[in-house]
């Protein structure tokens, strides 16, 4: 299932996919191959009904170290047009992981910096060593975080935002769990362990009932009640009380044996 040259998108029998960034000899810095293959790869991720979840990750010593120099460069000679289509490209990315049916977990080590951290924030949930960095480096060499600013602001907060991007401050991963950047962070020598009892964990559950919870979390986020949202989530949980797998969750507990998705094999990843 992997046919890029920037990254690698495996899958496993249990039924779900990791995507790896794979520029290690870069620290996996994007450039716009690596930019245009994450969108392809989102793509055959999104179309692939047999996967329940995705696990984003970088090859190496680090998650990324955000944009590829020689690239930043090259789009500094190109005109205002270019650059723009550039922007338009990495926004493609971000909103296309925000959006992803399938939940997602970034598991980071190592450096995150710039549009790191935006892919990061566009995952549901995210891990990392205690020992990673963190940085919204854009304002040190000119720049904005502009295009993932919005997921930025959404992950921790516009106050937090404002800081980081402002000072271009260097974080590790404890500062990142208590600004909510990262769900969790452990120390390095506990990470692999860790991912697998995420993974663990995420296939303890009904895969309609994850991507019927994304969207109805979506629908919510904003925080606004009013009564087409109450409508929303009346229509919600009785759509999913109806479902194949809501009878069958249902039912499993009910007769207090594991539900039909719960069955799976271990095999190694393809």
């Amino acid at each position: 299932m992997s046919d890029f040259n920037t990254l690698e998108l495996l899958t496993d029998p249990r039924g779900f996919a990791t995507l790896w960034l794979s520029r290690e000899e870069k620290n996996n810095a994007f450039n716009a191959e690596m930019i245009r293959e994450l969108i392809l790869a989102l793509d055959k991720v999104a179309s692939d009904a047999s996967l329940r979840f995705l696990i984003v990750r970088g090859r190496g010593k680090h998650f990324s170290a955000g944009a590829d120099l020689a690239w930043m460069q090259q789009s500094a000679e190109l005109d205002y047009a270019t650059n723009l289509d550039d922007a338009r490209e990495l926004a493609e990315l971000m909103y296309n992981l925000a959006k992803l049916k399938v939940p997602t977990l970034a598991v980071v080590q190592g450096a995150a910096f710039g549009g790191a951290l935006g892919l990061i924030s566009c995952c549901d949930m995210a891990i990392g060593a205690d020992d990673a960095q963190f940085c919204l480096s854009e304002v040190r060499i000119g720049l904005a975080p502009a295009v993932i600013s919005p997921f930025v602001v959404q992950a921790i907060g516009e106050r937090a935002t404002r800081r980081y991007a402002l000072t271009a401050e260097r974080f590790g991963g404890q500062r990142a769990r208590e600004i909510g950047l990262l769900s969790e962070s452990y120390p390095p020598a506990e990470l692999e362990q860790k991912v697998e009892q995420w993974i663990d964990n995420l296939l303890l559950n009904s895969p309609a009932a994850m991507r019927a919870s994304k969207d109805l979390l979506r629908e919510v986020g904003d925080g606004s009640l009013n009564p087409a949202l109450r409508r929303y989530t009346e229509n919600a949980i009785a759509r999913i009380r109806v479902s194949s797998e809501g009878q069958e969750g249902l039912r499993a507990f009910l007769q207090k044996r594991p539900p039909s998705w719960q069955a799976q094999t271990t095999k190694e990843p393809r």
